[in-house]
């Protein structure tokens, strides 16, 4: 996968189709909704579209797996799939939507915040099907991951430490096409946030495409233009709202 154009990153723009996520202007609960949105993301320049069917703000409830595919099938089985055939990203921390997906329209972006840890079949469903993955920090769930930002090594330090874990555990699993996402707002406080976005180019000592999803989060309030600054130098995808 193209990482980057003209020296600068790729957008991936957000297509929530959920009644709850964190941005309003996100949410597109209607075939049509999708369509407008799809257009409007288009217009900003995004070449790969982030289907999600369930919130990860903080505090949402968890959704099961039959109302998360129910709403990503209503718009995999309508013709707006062609148009995101070779465009779409997915995400989810299930492995069932995935192989449900994937039987439905094919190769697509793994977009998991979880890297894996909340559904223990996910890796290796990834490995199996040769999906491209994306592989998001956090700790905890929506619930509790505000609780849990103690870094005792620092967080860029933290954070650094369980990529390494996870490129050991995507080698022996054979994931070769994996992007890193060090995950803005969750489990961090508003400084470590911004610390990690300042150090934002240690990560690329993986040699792996960076992804950095900053787009209204809580910490960029107010700030927005230079997280933006700050993202545009260092990420190969910038994830857009």
């Amino acid at each position: 996968m193209a990482i980057q154009k003209d020296n600068k990153p790729l957008l991936m723009g957000v297509i929530n189709l959920t009644p709850d996520s964190f941005y309003a202007p996100s949410r597109a609960e209607t075939l049509d909704a999708v369509k407008a949105r799809i257009s409007a993301l288009k217009r900003r320049g995004c070449s790969i579209f982030d289907v999600g069917a369930v919130s990860t703000r903080p505090g949402a409830e968890p959704v099961d797996v039959e109302t998360e595919w129910a709403r990503l099938e209503a718009v995999l089985s309508s013709p707006i799939a062609a148009k995101l055939q070779g465009h779409l990203s997915i995400d989810t921390t299930s492995a069932e939507i995935v192989r449900r997906v994937y039987d439905k329209v094919g190769r697509f972006i793994v977009n998991d915040i979880s890297a894996g840890e909340d559904d223990p079949e996910m890796l290796e469903t990834v490995a199996s099907l040769g999906l491209p993955f994306v592989a998001m920090h956090k700790r905890g769930n929506p619930q509790t991951m505000d609780d849990l930002c103690d870094y005792p090594d620092g967080v860029v330090n933290g954070v650094l430490d369980y990529f390494k874990a996870f490129s050991v555990k995507a080698d022996a699993l054979g994931i070769k096409d994996w992007i890193l996402d060090p995950g803005f707002g969750f489990a961090k406080t508003n400084e470590q946030n911004w610390e990690l976005l300042e150090h934002l180019s240690e990560f690329k000592v993986f040699g792996r495409p960076v992804l950095a999803g900053i787009a209204d989060k809580r910490f960029t309030r107010g700030h927005s233009r230079k997280a933006r600054s700050l993202a545009m130098s260092a990420a190969d995808i910038l994830r857009i709202h």
